[in-house]
């Protein structure tokens, strides 16, 4: 007979939780096992932790939580975004995700590694007229430069750097302030699709204009701004920290950025802008690239809505609890991964494969049915940007610099990631 909720184990978060997430929740995973709970957050919250619970979760029993309650409790997704792929459950997420899944194929990335490269360039040759940057703050510049021109079809310069502004402010901004944003973008949203109707593109604007579903209906256009609103914000979100932690990862790690540099040479040559068959093959820089992934998920935890009461490790869990699977209780848990806190790239090459060994292990990405959809855009982009970036430029940490990732809902670098540039 399964356990009371409340003989659920009982944690208390620190003070310090969200500058030690990752020590923390693992420590109670190994003491409590992968179920515990909390009372931190104001409601009766659990924590599901391990590559069982992560398979629970996101593949065997994903019917039983919710997305859109989950995210709910960290933002008013519906008023700020609309709900797009990132808060839709059951048959409408499915319905919706197959409806986008063409633009996020091979032949849509081919048409996509022109623009990254382009954007690349300029943004990060430009780092030589000043001599120091924030790889946080430029990252973020990149990524979302990249999406909103591939992703949303926006025009280079002014366009672009007025979306950039809108979103920057509705994340960042005042709360008082959100209902005159998401009125400016949903205008300029809007005049957008107008133009994708009148005048058919190739990106994926223009394809969620275009698409129907099984029964011929197009989505309106509250759908298609909910769905730009989650591609340009939760995209360039989980690209831009990956990318900044993956280059200072390889910055103060010379003996493996070695071997990355050989990689390049070998596969690019004197090439300056790679294919995307030679971005596949980077194989060095993708193991680096999962190991960033593992020490530094852009989401420490996913949040859903219990919506179907259940049981799990012997615990019976009812509805209306708040649950978070822990992705880096997993990512830092020394039975998955050896010597969790050491930087460690070839845990993932032949012929250790940890994160293969035990499936859903390495989430930082998502996993089952839903998957991230834009893995493959968000990989090849922090691929292209890191090589150029290695290529091109020799960069040194600025001194005296504390380098601290916090949590909250997302992840970031309390105080940025600063670095002196110059020309290699």
């Amino acid at each position: 007979m399964a356990r009371p909720f409340n003989a659920i184990p009982l944690v208390k978060l620190p003070a310090d939780y969200d500058r030690r997430t990752g020590a923390i929740l693992a420590g109670f995973y190994e003491q409590h096992g992968p179920i515990f709970r909390t009372e931190a957050f104001g409601s009766p919250t659990i924590f599901l932790a391990g590559p069982e619970a992560n398979r629970f979760v996101m593949t065997s029993n994903r019917l039983k939580f919710s997305h859109h309650v989950g995210w709910g409790r960290f933002f008013d997704t519906e008023f700020m975004f609309g709900n797009g792929l990132l808060t839709m459950d059951g048959d409408e997420h499915a319905q919706h995700r197959r409806m986008m899944n063409p633009a996020f194929t091979v032949n849509y990335m081919d048409r996509y590694l022109p623009i990254m490269m382009r954007i690349i360039r300029e943004r990060v040759d430009a780092w030589l007229t000043v001599g120091e940057v924030d790889l946080y703050d430029e990252a973020r510049k990149i990524t979302f430069d990249v999406a909103a021109e591939a992703l949303a079809g926006m025009a280079p310069g002014k366009e672009v750097e007025q979306f950039r502004d809108l979103y920057s402010a509705l994340m960042y901004g005042n709360w008082s302030s959100i209902t005159e944003i998401r009125t400016t973008l949903d205008s300029l949203l809007r005049k957008k699709i107008k133009e994708r109707r009148a005048n058919p593109t190739d990106d994926i604007l223009g394809m969620m204009v275009r698409v129907q579903d099984e029964a011929g209906h197009h989505l309106s256009d509250e759908q298609i701004i909910a769905h730009t609103n989650i591609l340009l914000v939760a995209g360039h979100e989980t690209s831009t920290s990956l990318s900044a932690w993956l280059l200072y990862l390889l910055v103060t790690q010379p003996d493996y950025t070695a071997r990355v540099m050989a990689e390049q040479q070998a596969v690019i040559g004197k090439h300056d802008d790679p294919t995307l068959d030679q971005i596949k093959n980077m194989k060095v820089l993708h193991y680096a690239l999962q190991e960033a992934e593992r020490l530094y998920p852009p989401v420490p935890n996913g949040p859903r809505g219990v919506v179907e009461d259940f049981e799990f490790e012997g615990y019976q869990v009812p509805a209306g609890v708040f649950a978070l699977y822990s992705i880096i209780a997993s990512h830092r848990n020394p039975r998955l991964f050896a010597e969790p806190d050491r930087f460690d790239p070839d845990r993932f090459a032949p012929p250790r494969e940890e994160d293969k060994k035990t499936p859903y292990s390495l989430v930082g990405f998502g996993g089952g049915p839903r998957i991230c959809l834009g893995i493959n855009f968000a990989q090849v982009e922090i691929k292209a940007l890191t090589s150029y970036i290695l290529r091109t430029m020799e960069l040194n940490l600025v001194p005296g610099q504390t380098i601290q990732q916090v949590y909250g809902a997302t992840g970031f670098p309390l105080n940025g990631i600063r670095m002196k540039v110059r020309r290699r």
